[in-house]
């Protein structure tokens, strides 16, 4: 089965090894949807995976970066739907068409998103002390009533970010452009789901693992945690919703659940 309703953007950099795991992940789905690969930095391995998959590739002119990358890709959709997987991730062969299934059934849909879990080291972790934090704050989304509540949407959103990026499906028609802020380098994701937050609308929720989210040493999240930037963004974050002092608690406390991006 196929549908016009929905687009995988590939965003590629450089040349990661698992680009190619990525790309066979969203072609073989059981609902097969519109799929292209956008870069800001051509090289011939990204161009030999998008003609070994017959993949249109798009080139970004602009200078690299996480947010200029993203909504170059977002910019590129045609269709209502749209899914920003990251090089290094996998989708369940089920993910399309159950994330199509719950934007059907909404009225007014903003983002659908799925649990997940881990890859480290080439071994999927369900499992963890961080993963099974984020279901807890997730559980009142699992209630459909609640999936249109902005009190909690913000209130969830208020102790951390439990929303996994590449696991999130877009609404575009239900959404302003661009989606993310070249503010921040790290926590651009939570600023998005804190924005679309306030929006009339519904985050439809799923409980079931549908893709799997690559944790490696190589990646610009580890590297960011290192160089102490998402520390800093956490709290800018965080003062969002708490007065400066809360907000720097509960930053030091999420620093201790970011050492789990180390392998």
């Amino acid at each position: 089965m196929v549908t016009n309703l929905h687009t995988f953007v590939v965003c590629a950099y450089e040349c990661s090894p698992y680009l190619d795991d990525c790309v066979r992940s969203v072609l073989n789905q059981t609902v097969k949807s519109s799929v292209i690969i956008t870069t800001a930095t051509p090289n011939e391995y990204i161009k030999r995976i998008a003609k070994k998959y017959d993949v249109p590739l798009i080139i970004n002119s602009q200078q690299p970066s996480i947010s200029g990358d993203w909504n170059f890709g977002v910019s590129q959709v045609k269709t209502d739907y749209f899914t920003i997987a990251h090089q290094d991730d996998l989708y369940e062969k089920h993910y399309t068409e159950i994330m199509l299934n719950s934007f059907k059934k909404s009225k007014k849909p903003l983002i659908f998103f799925s649990d997940y879990s881990e890859l480290r080291g080439g071994n999927i972790v369900a499992k963890s002390t961080l993963l099974n934090i984020k279901r807890i704050m997730l559980l009142p989304l699992r209630m459909r009533q609640f999936q249109k509540s902005k009190w909690i949407r913000r209130r969830i959103l208020s102790f951390g970010n439990p929303i996994c990026c590449p696991a999130v499906s877009f609404s575009k028609n239900n959404l302003k452009t661009p989606i993310f802020s070249n503010k921040f380098k790290c926590d651009l994701d939570w600023l998005a789901w804190e924005n679309i937050s306030k929006l009339d609308g519904e985050f439809l929720y799923i409980p079931k693992i549908l893709m799997s989210h690559r944790i490696h040493q190589e990646s610009t999240t580890t590297e960011l945690i290192e160089n102490s930037v998402r520390y800093n963004e956490d709290l800018e974050m965080f003062k969002m919703f708490w007065p400066s002092f809360i907000a720097k608690i509960l930053s030091r406390f999420y620093l201790k659940s970011e050492k789990s991006n180390k392998e």
